[in-house]
This record gives structure tokens, sequence and C-alpha cells, in this order.
């Protein structure tokens, strides 16, 4: 599987912005801030590659980091 979505929960990545802002906050004696511009970005999840027992069989999956914090995943040896 190439995409970046875990194999055992299907968390993928999610859309999101970053607002860039100019301007004296008005508590601070300004006019206010102001959104310059808004860029988009993606928050990834923390996925890593993990030998998993998968029925019987040993395979390579990729699986995020709160599927092997909560015992989701069966860790080959």
């Amino acid at each position: 599987m190439l995409a970046k979505v875990c194999a055992i929960c299907g968390k993928g990545p999610v859309a999101g912005r970053t607002y860039t802002r100019r301007g004296m906050a008005k508590k601070k004696g300004g006019v206010g801030r102001r959104i310059v511009r808004k860029n988009i970005r993606r928050f990834l999840p923390n996925l890593q590659r993990v030998r998993v027992r998968l029925n019987g069989t040993v395979r390579r999956l990729k699986v995020c980091t709160e599927c092997l914090k909560n015992g989701r995943v069966l860790k080959a040896a």
C-alpha cells in the first residue's frame, strides 16, 4: 500500500491551513490583527513500517503510532 494511510484504523492525511497575520493586537494598543493569507497544508499521520503477524503470516504494514500504543497490532518477533 503506497498511500499514507494506516493499515489498521484507516487514519490518513487531513487538510488544514496556516494563517499569516499582521498588525498589533487591540489589547496591546493596535488596531487589531489582520489575516494576510491562508496557506493550505496537510497534517500527515505518524506512520511506522512494522512487521505484523496477520492471520498467521508475517507482513510489513504501515501502522500509525496510536494503533501501536493501544495494542491493536501484534508485532512479529
